[in-house]
């Protein structure tokens, strides 16, 4: 009986060495598996918009009405002859 729970007794200790010595291993692998499934997200979302904006540089190059309308809005370029006309909001508080 005595020697059934000293085996019990040094299994049960091993057990525990075991675990202090691979829980913060396991812990770090969990936080490194973590930033790997956010890094991949950053990684998708960057890449759609990284398409969009090669479509967008190929509309400027090759598009001549896109690029008259960008430099419309964007930039407040007008026609030889057209009046620039600016909108300012009411003041609400009158």
């Amino acid at each position: 009986m005595l020697s059934v729970l000293r085996k019990a007794f040094w299994l049960f200790g091993i057990g525990l060495f075991l675990l202090i010595l691979f829980l913060p291993g396991y812990t770090k692998l969990a936080e490194i598996r973590d930033r790997k499934k956010d890094l991949e997200s950053k990684i998708k979302r960057l890449s759609v918009e990284n398409a969009l904006l090669e479509q967008e540089v190929q509309r400027l190059e090759t598009d001549p009405l896109y690029q008259e309308r960008v430099a419309r809005e964007k930039m407040g370029v007008v026609r030889k002859g057209e009046v620039p006309v600016k909108l300012v909001p009411e003041n609400k508080q009158r």
